[in-house]
């Protein structure tokens, strides 16, 4: 029985194991793949031409990205045609954005299937490998093979590369809004990246129910699908929007993305490099296209709306798991049913009693309290400790994979080290409080959170878990690990996806659910004698882990600080600064920040995590020319007055941004592009951000109360402290990176006008 249970443990962490490795496909370099299937390496050709360089809109690698694609294209036999124009979206965010087009007839007149990445990278030092170049590298390489089977689609297939995605959704904007093909879309498939490995989870945008594309998506049968409703919900609450979240909301159509989002620290860096593209994760984005290419360019297209929701989630071997809503309740109440019969059952055998089964509520308490505060203050022992992971803006560390092994291995502890504490009371009453606590949370979510329903699932291996141990004194190790199996496989990544995609800050979901998880496999570790050694265990891989952490915790040039540094001329007070966003300064900016250091009075400039700059110091003047500003016309009309502003840069800029003070404003035009009442009505101080391309012009036509004074400040920007003749800024040492997310190597002026 012993070795027995052995086995089953070992079982039990290879069932671990294979939740992660069987969420992706295993690339092998120099295939040999058919000419008509999707080949990751030649697909891993275009990531490295599109890659080269930057290609931000503005940057000399954007004008280059965009040939390429379009060569590309052309090489198929697809015509391309451009679509050019500006747009501020809903962000406030003016550019002017080229979106590259290729369409594909079908045999059909239905809807068309339309394939969407975005060509352009962020500013200013991203290479843009994964975000978007995998995207495009996937969607070339999937229609080169597609095509070359000499098939006609029942349906027209559009091929759309967007511009100034990382701007503000531009290129989307445009098309949906302008493009003539944009009524014929009926399904769009979004291949994105917040991260450059890891797997690609599905996650679909709609207005209307999920129902009718969860069923095509399964009928479609993608070999590896990573996707649950909980995740999708998650998504909708948080300010992280794609090209497609145009789609849905200003064209009502339905789409897929498809996003990957490990190894988070290459996010909008200067690491989003071909090198450091997981080659697995992009044979996953071929996974997913493929067969959705196949199935949907034949499918009809024309009814993919639902008014019901589904709950779904992916299994091995089972790949996507769904049912519809209607079914929530009533697995909700069958589960409460089957755990009252169970009480009665075990009461009239005599294998619960009411104080041993208080006693079970003592352990579940204290692991759920001591996981949950070391989870919460995770972020806050970390920083505090090595206070320049602050300046990592994505909340992940390049150790963060360890640090979550580190929580987890602690929280493993505390778990087997509270129930080795109380094995003399037998697994049935143990057993009592972890399901109560798990049918209060299946509760909840059911009223609150519906796509995360399907936890009702594994509860229900917990329940059969407490059947056997009322009927069996020494059950079958391995039917328990079998009962905990689809807890073990559904909840395992989720431990990891959390502080993956939400940050560090976040892993009080992995301890967490490290701790549910282990309420869930109970009935088995119950009857383990070894709880305690299995305890220490965990704690010694909780110091093993730990100090790995810390020997991976310094910055090297594999793993490269974030810096900072701005010159700024504040003309207003007829002041120069040097400034930076950094917490921990290293030599190379320290020079300029040096001992005179102090905090900043005012903000400069936004940014994404609205991240302020953190320290100033005074800088010698140079002659840095302000924009040159022509006033048109400022005239009252009734009780409003209108003026109109042409800013025209005197030298190379990159970002125009204009603030106001808090006023009224009724409406605003940048270069002709009305921004949108919903922005006006919630944009705080920000009025618009125009990043410049060929240095054009910007001109505002401004609308508000005659009563109101208005303040415009004008931050102008050129991302090119590093190569100004009139500077002499070293070059920024391998051991560091331009710190993302925030306005960088950049010079600033900043001018205020005034009108009374």
């Amino acid at each position: 029985m012993k070795f027995s249970r052995t086995l089953a443990l070992i079982l039990l962490f290879i069932a671990v194991y294979w939740s992660f490795k069987s969420l992706m496909p295993a690339y092998k370099a120099n295939e040999d793949v058919s000419t008509d299937s999707f080949s990751t390496d030649r697909a891993l050709e275009h990531v490295k031409e599109l890659s080269k360089e930057p290609h931000a809109v503005g940057f000399p690698g954007h004008e280059r990205a965009k040939s390429y694609i379009i060569s590309e294209l052309k090489k198929m036999g697809l015509e391309t045609t451009m679509q050019e124009g500006y747009t501020a979206g809903n962000w406030g965010n003016l550019s002017k954005a080229t979106n590259i087009l290729a369409r594909i007839k079908g045999s059909n007149k239905g809807k068309a299937l339309l394939l969407l990445s975005h060509y352009d990278s962020n500013p200013h030092s991203s290479y843009g490998a994964s975000d978007a170049g995998s995207g495009i590298a996937t969607i070339l390489e999937g229609i080169r093979a597609f095509l070359s089977e000499n098939k006609t689609p029942k349906n027209d297939i559009i091929i759309l590369i967007t511009d100034a995605e990382e701007l503000g959704l531009n290129g989307a904007d445009i098309f949906v809004n302008n493009h003539p093909w944009a009524k014929d879309v009926g399904l769009a498939l979004n291949f994105e990246a917040r991260g450059s490995g890891g797997p690609s989870y599905m996650l679909i945008e709609t207005n209307r129910g999920n129902g009718t594309l969860i069923k095509e998506f399964t009928k479609a049968n993608p070999l590896y699908p990573v996707a649950n409703s909980l995740a999708y919900s998650i998504y909708k609450m948080l300010p992280n929007d794609t090209d497609l979240t145009v789609f849905r909301e200003d064209g009502d159509i339905e789409g897929f993305n498809f996003a990957f989002i490990d190894d988070h620290f290459d996010y909008h860096t200067a690491l989003d490099t071909y090198e450091r593209l997981d080659r697995n994760t992009l044979a996953h984005q071929g996974s997913y296209l493929m067969p959705l290419l196949i199935y949907f360019s034949n499918a009809d297209l024309d009814n993919l709306k639902s008014l019901n929701d589904y709950v779904y989630f992916n299994m091995p071997f089972f790949k996507l798991v769904s049912y519809p809503y209607e079914w929530i309740w009533p697995m909700f109440v069958f589960a409460v049913l089957a755990f009252i019969a169970l009480l009665f059952w075990g009461f009239k055998k005599k294998k619960l009693n009411i104080k041993d089964i208080f006693k079970g509520f003592v352990p579940v308490l204290i692991t759920l309290i001591v996981n949950g505060v070391l989870g919460y203050f995770c972020w806050s022992i970390i920083t505090w400790w090595y206070p320049g992971f602050k300046d990592m803006l994505h909340g992940f560390t390049y150790n963060g994979h360890t640090y979550i092994a580190v929580y987890v291995m602690f929280s493993l502890f505390i778990c087997f080290y509270s129930y080795h504490k109380f094995r003399k009371t037998t697994t049935p009453n143990l057993l009592v409080a972890p399901i109560i606590i798990w049918l209060l949370i299946c509760g909840l979510v059911a009223q609150y959170l519906k796509g995360a329903s399907f936890f009702i699932v594994p509860l229900y291996g917990l329940l059969a878990g407490l059947l056997v141990t009322l009927n069996q004194e020494k059950p079958n190790p391995f039917l328990m690990v079998f009962l905990a199996l689809p807890a073990v496989l559904i909840y395992s990544p989720f431990i990891k996806m959390f502080p993956v995609g939400l940050g560090l800050k976040m892993m009080v979901a992995a301890t967490l659910f490290t701790t549910l998880l282990f309420f869930l496999v109970l009935p088995f570790f119950g009857q383990l004698k070894s709880k305690g050694r299995l305890a220490y265990l965990f704690l010694f891989l909780f110091f093993a882990f730990g100090i790995t952490s810390h020997i991976q915790s310094d910055f090297n040039e594999e793993r490269p600080k974030p810096s900072s540094l701005l010159y700024v001329f504040n003309a207003d007070t007829d002041s120069t600064h040097w400034a930076t966003y950094d917490n921990v300064l290293i030599d190379w900016n320290g020079q300029f920040i040096g001992e005179n250091k102090r905090k900043p009075n005012t903000e400069t400039i936004s940014s994404k995590y609205r991240t302020n700059l953190s320290y100033v110091a005074d800088a010698p003047k140079k002659d840095i020319p302000l924009p040159y500003i022509d006033t048109v016309m400022d005239t009252i009309i009734g009780d409003n007055r209108m003026i109109e502003l042409c800013i025209t840069p005197k030298r190379d800029v990159n970002r125009l941004e204009v603030f106001t003070n808090p006023i009224g404003m009724k409406s605003a035009k940048v270069n002709r592009i009305e921004l949108s009442s919903y922005f006006l009505q919630n944009r705080r101080s920000k009025l618009v951000t125009h990043y410049i391309t060929n240095n054009d012009f910007t001109e505002l036509q401004l609308e508000f109360p005659k009563d109101s004074v208005l303040e415009l400040t004008l931050y102008e920007a050129s991302n090119n402290l590093l190569t100004h003749p009139d500077f002499s800024i070293p070059e920024r040492p391998k051991n560091s990176i331009p710190m993302p997310f925030v306005l960088n190597d950049a010079i600033l002026t900043i001018k205020t006008l005034r009108f009374e």
